[in-house]
C-alpha cells in the first residue's frame, strides 16, 4: 500500500474572504439545526471534526464556482456547515453518514472542492463530509492495468505516483488536476485534456465502494465488461453526492506514453475547423488532444488574427501515434500548417487559473459553459449559444472553444466576461445562463459535459431530462428515502425546503 499524500495536501481556495470577521452565507435556504447532542455524537464517530473555527466552517462552505468568488469579495459564502468531518477511512464514512441519516442532517460530501457549479456548497448547512484525509493508491494491477485508489487523493500526486513507482498513466488531466480529487472526478464525470484519446472519468472507472444514506457500503462493478444487468458504477458516477458516498475507486490505466508528436492548423472559420475534426474523429482517429479554438479565442491567446486554430498532440506506442497524425494530416490537407510551438505554448499555461481571481476584482462577471452535442448539430450551436450570450446587455467577451471530441460528436466549451454595475453582477449572471442554456438545450445540446450540475444547473434538470428526471428522483427516493445526501442539487426534491438559488 503506497501512503500518497496529496499535493497542495489541503484544498486550495480559490479567491480570499474580504471584510474580516465571521462569514455569512449567501444562500437564501434555512440550515437545518444541529444540536450539542448531535455534535457530540459525531465527534465520537469521527476522530477529527471541526465545530467552531469560523473560517475552517466557511472554507467548507464553497468551491471554485465563480459567482461565488464575488460573493466572497463581500466577506460571504454560498452556504456554512455546522460541522466538517473528516474520515480517515471507509468505516469513520460509514459512521458519520449513518448518524446524519439518524438524525435528518444534511450531509454534502467534498474533496478538492475545485467545481465550478456550486456542487459541493452545503445548501442547508449540516456536516460538511470532507475526504481529503483518505488518500493514496492501495493496489495496482499491472498485468489487467488498474489501480485501486482513495477518493481524497489529488490528480497530481496519482499521476506522478503512477508514471514514477509503476510506468503507468491514467490519462486524465482536467485543468484543476492540482486542485481536484478522485472522487470529485466520478462524482461530476469529469473530462480531461486528453480525453480524446484515453476518455472521461466514467470511460476509466472498473469498480467502486459506495457508502449509501443508511450507512451500509456496496461494491459495484470489478470485470472489464459485464452483462448482469445495468452499469451500477455508472448509478454513482456523476451523481455528485446525492445517492451515495464513494470511498474507493478502481480505475483503468495504460501504459505511460513511449512518444509524443503535435501539430497545428490555421482554419477560415470555427466551423470549417469543426468538418475538420469530425473528419479525422470519423476515420477512426483519436488524438489526445484536438483542441479548436474560434478566432476570438485564439487571437486573445496566439495573437493568430481572425484564424480559427486547431491544436493536436497525440501520445503512445509510435506506430499508433504516427498513424494518428497522418489521418490528422490529411483531414487538415485544406488548411494551413502553423508552427507546432503553439501546443508548447498551451501545454506551458493549460492549467493555470489566476485570471479568474484577478477579472473577478476587476469587477467582471465570467464563467465558462461546457455543452456537448452531436457532428450534425454542433454549427448551429455554436452559433446560437455564442448570440444568446452576445446578446446580453452588459457582456464584454464570449467565445469558444472545441474542447473534447468524439465518434458522434464533441464539448463546445464557451466562455464570457461581462462589467455589469456592482449590483446587479448576480442578476447578470443568472441572465447569461439562462439564456445561453435556452440556446444550448433547445439546439439539441446536453445540458453539461463535465462540470456537472451542483446548484448552478439545477433549475435546467426538468427540462434537460424530460421524464428522465422522475426516473432519477426514484433512484433518489429509493437509496436516500430521508433526502440527507447533497440537499439541493441535481434538481431533485428535498425535505429541508425549497431550491436557494437563484431567488427569483
Amino acid at each position: 500500500m503506497t501512503d500518497l499524500r496529496p499535493s497542495p495536501g489541503t484544498v486550495t481556495p480559490p479567491i480570499a474572504l474580504e471584510g474580516g470577521g465571521s462569514p455569512s452565507g449567501h444562500l437564501l435556504a434555512e440550515p437545518v439545526p444541529v444540536d450539542a447532542a448531535f455534535l457530540d455524537r459525531l465527534t465520537e464517530v469521527c476522530a477529527t471534526v471541526e465545530t467552531s473555527d469560523p473560517a475552517a466552517l466557511a472554507e467548507a462552505g464553497r468551491d471554485w464556482w465563480p459567482l461565488a468568488m464575488t460573493w466572497a469579495l463581500e466577506g460571504d459564502v454560498p452556504g456554512l456547515p455546522s460541522a466538517v468531518a473528516r474520515p480517515a477511512d471507509a468505516s469513520e464514512v460509514a459512521a458519520v453518514v449513518a448518524l446524519c441519516n439518524e438524525a435528518r442532517v444534511p450531509l454534502t460530501a467534498a474533496g478538492g472542492r475545485s467545481g465550478v457549479s456550486g456542487a459541493s456548497v452545503p445548501v442547508h448547512g449540516g456536516v460538511v463530509l470532507d475526504t481529503t484525509a483518505m488518500s493514496g493508491i492501495t493496489a495496482v494491477d499491472p498485468v489487467s492495468g488498474t489501480v485501486d485508489v482513495l477518493p481524497g487523493t489529488f490528480g497530481d500526486t496519482l499521476e506522478e505516483e503512477l508514471r514514477a513507482a509503476h510506468g503507468l498513466t491514467l490519462g486524465h488531466w482536467p485543468q484543476s488536476i492540482a486542485l481536484s480529487t478522485v472522487g470529485g472526478w466520478l462524482a461530476c464525470r469529469s473530462a480531461g485534456q486528453l480525453s480524446t484519446r484515453y476518455g472521461k472519468i466514467e470511460d476509466m472507472v472498473v469498480a467502486l465502494d459506495v457508502v449509501l444514506a443508511d450507512g451500509t457500503t456496496v461494491q459495484t462493478g470489478g470485470a472489464p465488461r459485464a452483462a448482469a444487468g445495468p452499469d451500477l458504477n455508472q448509478v454513482f458516477v456523476g451523481s455528485e453526492g446525492t445517492l451515495g458516498v464513494i470511498t474507493s475507486a478502481r480505475l483503468r490505466c495504460h501504459p505511460a506514453p513511449a512518444t509524443t508528436r503535435k501539430a497545428a492548423y490555421a482554419f477560415p472559420s470555427f466551423v470549417a475547423g469543426i468538418e475538420g475534426l469530425r473528419t479525422i474523429l470519423r476515420r477512426g482517429a483519436t488524438p489526445a488532444v484536438a483542441r479548436m479554438y474560434d478566432p476570438i479565442e485564439a487571437d486573445r491567446s496566439w495573437s493568430t488574427g481572425d484564424q480559427a486554430v486547431l491544436l493536436v498532440l497525440d501520445e503512445g506506442d509510435p506506430v499508433l501515434v504516427d498513424a494518428t497524425m497522418t489521418v490528422v494530416a490529411e483531414a487538415c490537407a485544406d488548411a494551413a500548417p502553423m508552427d507546432d510551438g503553439l501546443v508548447d505554448r498551451w501545454l506551458g499555461h493549460r492549467n493555470d487559473v489566476s485570471a479568474l481571481e484577478a477579472l473577478t476584482r476587476k469587477g467582471f462577471v465570467v464563467d465558462t459553459m461546457e455543452i456537448a452535442g452531436p457532428w450534425s448539430k454542433l454549427p448551429r450551436l455554436y452559433e446560437a449559444v455564442l448570440a444568446a450570450l452576445q446578446g446580453i446587455d452588459g457582456m464584454k467577451a464570449a467565445s469558444a472553444h472545441q474542447s473534447h471530441s468524439y465518434i458522434d460528436g464533441g464539448c463546445l466549451y464557451f466562455s464570457f466576461a461581462g462589467r455589469p454595475p456592482s449590483d446587479e453582477r448576480e442578476s447578470f449572471y443568472v441572465r447569461a445562463w439562462d439564456a445561453a442554456t435556452a440556446a444550448a438545450l433547445a439546439g439539441g445540446g446536453a445540458l453539461s459535459h463535465h462540470h456537472g450540475v451542483g446548484l448552478n444547473r439545477s433549475r435546467f434538470m426538468a427540462e434537460a431530462l424530460g421524464d428522465g428526471m422522475q426516473v432519477l428522483q426514484s433512484l433518489k427516493t429509493a437509496l436516500d428515502p430521508n433526502g440527507i445526501l447533497n440537499p439541493g442539487k441535481l434538481g431533485l426534491a428535498s425535505p429541508f425546503g425549497v431550491r436557494a438559488w437563484p431567488s427569483t
